[in-house]
This record gives C-alpha cells, structure tokens and sequence, in this order.
C-alpha cells in the first residue's frame, strides 16, 4: 500500500506537467494565429481552375487537387487577398504592388461568401475568417459574408 504513494504523486506530477504543456501550446497557437492572421486552405489548380474551393480546415477541393494553405493579407469587400508563399510565411502585403506578397510572389483572392470575418472595421489587420460565427483574434464579433 506504500509503495503505491509515491506512485500516485509521480502520476500526479506527470498529469499536471502534461495540462500545463497543453496550455504553453494552445498560448502559441492563439499567439502566432494573431500574428499571422487566419490561414485559410483554397484551391491552388491554377487560372484556369473553376472550383474555386475555399475551406478553413484542410482537405481537397472540389476537382479533386488538395487544398494549399495560405495565410490571409487581408480582407477587403468580401475577399480574402492571400499569401501564395504557404501557411508559414510571415510575410505582409507588399506596399508598392497590392498584387504581391512582400516576398514577391502573386497574391490570391477568395470569395470569403458564407464565411465569417472579422468585424472591427475599417483598418483592422487581425485578418480572422471562420467558418463559425463568434470572435475573431482582436476581440470583435465575427460577421458572415454575404
């Protein structure tokens, strides 16, 4: 029955050393989403593509491709203006050419209609899209895009 103690508070230890690691993560996440800004997963065919798949999680899009990630520059007038680089880059929208990332590559605009998006108004930069209503990274409701 002793020995079972010490067993107890080692399991003890290990169960709040893991919750405490959990939170450490999900701060990270919160912190580098507001950081980025949303990162959305959008059909990356090409020009030609018609399907024009836009999801906020991982997948394929509807001519069968799978979904490349891109993190959201912008929002404007019910368009998401996206980063080509992919999910990592931290680049911004280049301020000479509204039609590049910052690194130099094309941007990619998406229809946001049926999304969520943020709703703090003109020159807001947190860049939240969901596919739920509720609040985006700065704290303002969410509004569906119609």
């Amino acid at each position: 029955m002793n020995a079972r103690i010490p067993l107890i508070g080692c399991l003890a230890v290990v169960v709040v050393c893991a919750g405490l690691s959990l939170a450490v993560q999900a701060r990270e996440t919160a912190r580098q989403a507001t950081a980025q800004g949303t990162v959305l997963h959008v059909c990356n065919c090409g020009a030609d593509c018609q399907c024009k798949t836009v999801s906020t999680k991982p997948g394929k899009c509807e001519c069968g491709q799978e979904l490349a990630a891109m993190h959201v520059l912008k929002i404007e007038k019910g368009e998401g203006i996206l980063c080509t680089c992919g999910q990592d880059c931290q680049c911004k929208l280049n301020e000479k050419d509204s039609t590049k990332c910052g690194c130099g590559k094309p941007v990619k605009r998406v229809s946001l209609k049926g999304l969520y998006v943020c709703a703090c108004g003109e020159g807001c930069t947190c860049n939240t899209v969901s596919d739920k209503p509720g609040k985006c990274h700065c704290g303002s409701d969410l509004r569906k895009v119609t």
